[in-house]
């Protein structure tokens, strides 16, 4: 079984894939978190692994830069390897001054300048949100292992080289905490799909201070982050 963009055989995947933009951090998730993992996909180097995490058996994936690219394989992904859960683990820039480089935001909802989602939604504004059972055991985890997370609203945009000090301005009136390339197509494609999805970021650029991490940094570290998200996995869907 296989796809135009991913070449695993049908049971290669989990129910539960943790995605990055970034094919080295999958690898390196891979390498450093799961026992008995081995790689599943190599098509376009969107590096995939399966292996476990604490007995949870769980897959890594990576899925490119923007909207276009990560709805492509998570569409692919619950479609033909019915994958439940995905859980983005990547990086975004904030402008809130509350907010450090290295800080972890996750994701209750993504508005967003592309017409992707408006495209689907019959050129309606669709409400891109986080599955809530998902968002309540990250901040658990969070807790429980004493890392400082930002729960809010991210702004997901298609154009990465944008100085318009407008729009900066309004995302800082309407309290965006994150800004990335990826969420909102996400969280709309597993709605849509009837799956569940978060996003766990770690800021990676402050826009207004003028400062960023090392490529290095965005390959193989944030730790905090995969943690959480693997942590996370263990727990069960509650009611509250």
């Amino acid at each position: 079984m296989s796809t135009p963009h991913i070449n695993s055989k049908k049971n290669d995947f989990s129910k539960i894939v943790l995605m990055c933009g970034d094919p080295i951090r999958a690898k390196y998730i891979a390498e450093n978190y799961l026992k008995d993992y081995h790689q599943i996909n190599n098509t376009r180097l969107m590096l995939a692994y399966t292996g476990y995490f604490k007995n949870k058996k769980i897959s890594i994936m990576s899925h490119g830069i923007g909207i276009p690219s990560a709805i492509l394989y998570v569409k692919e992904l619950i479609l033909e390897y019915k994958v439940k859960k995905i859980i983005r683990v990547g990086t975004c820039g904030t402008i809130n001054h509350n907010i450090a480089l290295r800080d972890i935001i996750i994701s209750m909802g993504a508005c967003t300048d592309s017409k992707v989602n408006r495209i689907n939604f019959n050129n309606h504004d669709f409400s891109a949100i986080a599955d809530f059972h998902m968002l309540y055991n990250a901040v658990k985890i969070a807790k429980k292992i004493n890392i400082k997370v930002h729960v809010g609203n991210f702004f997901t945009t298609d154009s990465f080289y944008n100085d318009d000090k407008k729009m900066l301005n309004i995302l800082n009136k309407y309290n965006i905490l994150g800004i990335d390339m990826e969420t909102s197509g996400i969280y709309a494609v597993a709605s849509e799909l009837n799956a569940k999805a978060l996003s766990i970021c770690t800021v990676s650029d402050h826009i207004i201070k003028k400062e960023k991490v090392s490529s290095k940094d965005r390959e193989s570290g944030f730790n905090d982050m995969i943690k959480i998200a693997l942590e996370s996995t263990l727990l069960d869907d509650e009611i509250i």
